[in-house]
């Protein structure tokens, strides 16, 4: 558990310096080769914990300590700490005395572990009452920055409170059955026969009752399902495609959608994404699933002269760049990371592809911009603008009835998605 509690706390410390937590643990992994697949897992426990709770455990902290604690590692391994004793089932004296023990490790053997013990054992003692302070703060009570509290409040005065506990939440891990190998009822009695439980959470979707590694789902390498959030899974029926059409998935990796939309008909399909390393991914979950694209491409969503044929496409898919604030419950490190004038700046980059794309989509054709975004900068308001500019575009009624306007709000089920299908007429 040492080891645990300090590259943990080295993660935290990282992310809040302004790393990706997945780049992060990438690199731990990397670089502690010989961590058995326990410990990796309990780091990474411990890491998504604490920036999950991260707003709760930082106040917490600051009215356990009577000043400032200038030392950050001792500081990030507190909050590892608190997390543990809050939120874990590990033995609280075993997390005491771990920490104090990796308290030692990283100061060269003295001067913090008398603080660490204290700090741990008051809150022990004052847990109840400690909780009930840090509720009274909305960072504290949310584990969301202010601005973010602010900001879904005003855009959902009736929903906000379910929005931003909804974030917290450990998210269901979901799969999406490919119907060209085998039907969902199918797939679902492999799972009961291997002893996992799912229940239908879409028309090809399954929630699983509890995770598990990829490498135990049946036929997963040979392509029978794949990992997808159900709110992604509305994307390519949304889309209304149909056989032989020429689609464009415009910022397509890792090829989630691009996979779906094949395996719901025979389309001419073309993928493009900006960066070379995440188009690889969707050559090999192509490979994976059976599936074949007309073409995969590396280019700019928003400069289609370097890429486009100049031939129009049926039904275009603009799964745009964006602040991923409907999916903070599997990336909990966006939620500090994220700054609020962020969203200027990819509300410009969405607006110069949603206008770029538009010349590429044949009259009659239909477009799909989406984000997984929960902020109407980057969605209603996005496409409300575009609507300004473009007379031809006509918004269409989503067949959808859980969303609000085009927007999912993420719940207990799926992530927070927002969608807007878009008629050129």
């Amino acid at each position: 558990m040492i080891k645990a509690q300090r590259l943990a706390a080295a993660t935290v410390r990282k992310v809040l310096s302004g790393a990706s937590l997945t780049a992060v643990l990438q690199d731990t992994w990397h670089d502690h080769a010989s961590l058995s697949e326990q410990q990796r897992g309990a780091i990474q426990d411990l890491s998504y914990g604490v920036l999950r709770f991260y707003g709760q455990l930082d106040t917490l902290l600051g009215l356990l300590l009577e000043k400032p604690l200038k030392n950050q590692r001792i500081r990030d391994l507190l909050l590892v700490g608190l997390y543990q004793l809050e939120y874990s089932k590990a033995a609280p004296h075993a997390v005491v005395d771990n920490a104090v023990s990796t308290s030692r490790e990283l100061n060269g053997g003295s001067g913090f572990q008398g603080l660490v013990n204290a700090v741990l054992r008051n809150f022990m003692r004052q847990q109840a009452t400690l909780l009930k302070r840090v509720a009274e703060n909305e960072v504290g009570y949310y584990s969301h920055p202010q601005w973010w509290i602010d900001k879904v409040r005003i855009q959902y005065p009736k929903n906000y409170k379910a929005v931003l506990e909804a974030s917290n939440l450990r998210p269901p891990m979901t799969l999406r059955v490919n119907r060209r190998k085998i039907t969902l009822a199918e797939y679902q009695d492999r799972l009961r026969k291997n002893d996992m439980s799912a229940q239908p959470a879409g028309t090809d979707a399954l929630e699983l009752a509890q995770p598990v590694a990829v490498g135990r789902l049946p036929g997963f390498a040979e392509g029978l399902v794949s990992v997808q959030d159900a709110g992604a899974q509305l994307a390519a029926g949304l889309l209304d495609i149909h056989e032989d059409m020429r689609v464009l998935d415009a910022c397509a990796a890792p090829g989630g959608k691009s996979a779906h939309l094949l395996e719901l008909a025979d389309v001419e399909l073309t993928t493009l994404d900006i960066d070379i390393t995440r188009v690889t991914r969707i050559t090999r979950n192509f490979s994976r699933l059976g599936l074949t694209a007309h073409k995969i491409i590396h280019g700019d969503a928003s400069q289609p002269m370097a890429w486009w044929d100049g031939k129009p496409f049926d039904r275009v898919l603009a799964d745009v760049p964006c602040s991923a604030s409907g999916v903070t419950r599997r990336h909990p490190d966006i939620k500090w990371l994220r700054r609020e004038s962020d969203l200027f700046q990819f509300a410009a980059r969405q607006r110069e592809i949603l206008h770029a794309l538009w010349p590429t989509l044949s009259r009659g054709g239909k477009l799909l911009y989406a984000t997984c975004s929960v902020f109407a900068e980057e969605n209603g308001l996005q496409v409300k603008d575009f609507l300004h500019h473009h007379p031809d575009a006509r918004l269409l009624p989503l067949s959808r009835p859980e969303t609000i306007e085009g927007q999912l709000l993420p719940d207990s089920h799926h992530d927070g998605f927002f969608y807007a299908l878009l008629l050129k007429a």
